[in-house]
């Protein structure tokens, strides 16, 4: 095949991963804005709202499994896109390492990644059931407690500055480096390479996720503003200094509220 050839595949093969994973993205939205409709028509005083959350009280395990769904469409639709490079860099590399076909490769990563983000939105929906059994969420799902909004807040902002998240970072911002120092050959080594991203993608990310409890899990508009400030955090030259201002902000808006709260 002539280079001209191969440049033509390669092409090809970036678009065809970008245009499968901009589908799957597009989908997440779309039933991130259906289940923000249902919620909104079919939310009462008591019983079950359209996302599978309740008015304070007993949990059902169906209702778990729907806000589970949630979380985890949710995180679909919020960080995938950010780990386009990423996706994209690994089935260039596994093509030129392994022969590998890119799309597959791109698929098998992309499992790992949002199989530990899987493994977040659980956490996710059993911390949302334990706020709404507390009475701390609202029948919107926003935070009714001035404290928790405060502490959740202040946290954000505190992990913005910390080693953990610094180092997370680094791995999402350069993963070239992290590809090779932790490659791993064959089809299950795509996918636990992609966990292991999606790893340090939790530990760079775990914290402003859980500032949907004060936005609102299911505010559309502050679902898509964070999920841009994690894609200019993790993209953009300037992401490090965005970071850090951020989490300033988040901490100084933290503290006001909990002292308004005295």
């Amino acid at each position: 095949m002539s280079s001209q050839g191969q440049v033509a595949v390669t092409r090809r093969d970036r678009w065809t991963i970008l245009a499968s994973l901009f589908a799957l993205v597009l989908l997440a939205w779309l039933y991130l804005w259906i289940d923000a409709g249902q919620m909104d028509m079919m939310s009462t005083p008591a019983g079950d709202m359209g996302n599978g959350a309740m008015a304070p009280g007993p949990w059902r395990l169906e209702s778990l499994l729907l806000t589970f769904l949630m979380w985890a469409v949710m995180m679909v639709g919020m960080m995938l896109p950010s780990a386009v490079p990423a996706i994209l860099l690994f089935s260039r590399l596994a093509k030129n390492r392994e022969a590998a076909a890119p799309l597959p490769a791109a698929w098998l990563f992309s499992s790992g990644y949002l199989t530990v983000w899987a493994l977040f939105s659980l956490t996710a929906a059993l911390l949302q059931a334990t706020f709404e059994s507390a009475r701390l969420l609202s029948p919107m799902l926003t935070s009714s407690s001035i404290a928790l909004s405060a502490i959740l807040l202040m946290v954000a902002g505190i992990y913005q500055w910390l080693p953990v998240k610094k180092a997370c970072l680094e791995k999402c911002r350069s993963p070239l480096n992290f590809f090779l120092m932790h490659w791993r050959p064959d089809t299950l080594g795509a996918f636990r390479m992609g966990a292991e991203h999606g790893l340090y993608c939790v530990g760079c990310c775990w914290a402003l996720m859980l500032l949907l409890f004060v936005a609102g899990v299911m505010n559309l508009l502050w679902v898509a503003l964070i999920a841009g400030f994690v894609l200019v955090e993790k993209l953009l030259p300037p992401g490090r200094l965005i970071g850090h201002l951020a989490g300033i902000g988040l901490l100084l808006i933290g503290a006001g509220l909990l002292v308004s709260s005295f």
